[in-house]
């Protein structure tokens, strides 16, 4: 299932011809249950069976909570994730509808610092 999500999300972002910013790598990978697109290796939209979710500042986010979207939640007892927002389904499915809101998702998040790369864990020593 994964990998009909990272499918999905790399049609997704292929479509946006554009409107995502030509200098700047994109990447899909498999991301827990789904996929995540990354701009410059920091993510910037998730698919999961939650549903499209784009990571926001602010006063983005709001508006698009206006516009019927949804606090990010991955399981019904998980915390929310703050900085993204699940696409209403009307926007979702419309690439015309969803282009500019991908393209201040890069934006946003190429303005977040890169993530850490994790060190190697230490073997354990046996006792």
């Amino acid at each position: 299932m994964p990998k009909d999500f990272v499918a999905h999300l790399q049609a997704l972002i292929g479509d946006m011809g554009r409107a995502l910013p030509a200098d700047v790598p994109i990447d899909c990978k498999r991301f827990f249950g789904g996929a995540a697109a990354y701009a410059d290796g920091r993510i910037f939209v998730t698919l999961t069976p939650v549903g499209l979710a784009v990571k926001l500042g602010e006063l983005d986010r709001e508006a698009l909570m206006q516009m019927g979207g949804t606090p990010l939640r991955y399981f019904p007892k998980a915390p929310i994730k703050k900085a993204y927002v699940v696409a209403p389904e009307n926007l979702a499915g419309n690439t015309d509808l969803l282009k500019p809101w991908l393209a201040r998702s890069v934006a946003y998040a190429l303005t977040l610092p890169k993530p850490k790369k994790k060190k190697p864990k230490k073997p354990r020593a046996d006792v």
